[in-house]
């Protein structure tokens, strides 16, 4: 009821029919500039690239996951037009990028909770079904330790992001999961090729599901469309939740600072753009992969500025 009630204060703040996805709101040139990065001493392409290794963390060894799949958005402990805001929102977002968007009850991968106390709803989530947060498959997830700090502390917003190595060319799981077995009940693992070059591989990495738990009184400073947007950057993309981001204009600053975006910035906006524009980039080393990111992020953004008037 708490939930309910603090997400319909929030709605108060926004325009009552479609949420404004489309064509966000101009943000503060203080805040999202690209003259004001450069202006601090850092070339753009650098600060593409600081940009990109800030923001994003995949599991050790893998690279930057993206969707594949159509995209289900649910959620929970929210009722009828608060519920149904956030859910549009983000699937408006996701289906921006050319995602497929889930028809009307299918299954959700995209699980939003709001809750009154985070933790404490992290903590029964886990213990309730364990195995739905660490499968136990080499790079599906942040590991022991990631989940130990998703489940403590006071963070307004906690997110779990599940990933599945894929073999590009049979569209099959790379990794072997515990207690999967072949046909003659042996344990299984995949067989894979190699490619003989360093800058790519078969293997791409794809979400699989995105927990996120929500804590209603954390957020009841920020306005609908600042929380939605911050929600869809975390259910889009492996967000690092110890990011060190204050320095940069982006929506995940919103928490600390309401007044730093009031929507997606064009950073955020080219991360996004850029993760999701070449599907063979997801082969990529991910080393390369991070770098190509950051070159696409700096090509956008210069793009937008020289089109931008002059005042």
């Amino acid at each position: 009821m708490l939930a309910a009630t603090a997400l319909a204060a929030l709605l108060a703040t926004a325009a009552p029919q479609d949420p404004p996805v489309q064509d966000p709101p101009v943000q503060d040139p203080t805040g999202t500039r690209v003259d004001d990065i450069v202006v601090l001493g850092r070339p753009l392409d650098e600060a593409a690239r600081d940009f990109v290794y800030s923001l994003s963390v995949p599991a050790r060894g893998r690279g930057l996951a993206r969707w594949r799949d159509t995209v289900c958005v649910g959620v929970v402990n929210l009722r009828g037009e608060a519920a149904q805001y956030l859910a549009d929102v983000i699937s408006t977002r996701a289906e921006d990028l050319g995602l497929e968007i889930g028809a009307p009850g299918c299954s959700p991968n995209v699980i939003i909770t709001f809750a009154d106390d985070g933790a404490q709803m992290a903590r029964a989530m886990v213990e309730a079904e364990p195995s739905a947060f660490r499968v136990g498959g080499s790079g599906m997830d942040l590991g022991r330790a990631a989940l130990g700090r998703f489940q403590e502390g006071d963070a307004p917003v906690r997110w779990w992001h599940m990933a599945l190595p894929i073999n590009s060319e049979t569209g099959r799981i790379a990794v072997r999961i515990p207690g999967e077995t072949d046909n003659e009940g042996n344990p299984s693992a995949p067989s894979i090729s190699t490619f003989g070059s360093l800058l790519t591989t078969i293997i791409r990495d794809d979400l699989n599901k995105v927990i996120v738990i929500v804590d209603v009184d954390g957020v009841a400073h920020l306005t609908a469309p600042q929380l939605a947007d911050y929600l869809s950057m975390v259910s889009l993309a492996q967000i690092d939740p110890r990011g060190e981001i204050a320095g940069f204009p982006t929506i995940l600053n919103v928490l600390d600072n309401p007044a730093a975006a009031d929507s997606m910035t064009d950073w955020d906006l080219a991360f996004l753009e850029a993760l999701y524009r070449d599907d063979r980039a997801m082969r990529r080393n991910p080393a390369v992969l991070a770098s190509s990111i950051a070159s696409d992020l700096a090509r956008d953004l210069r793009a937008e500025q020289e089109a931008a008037p002059e005042n």
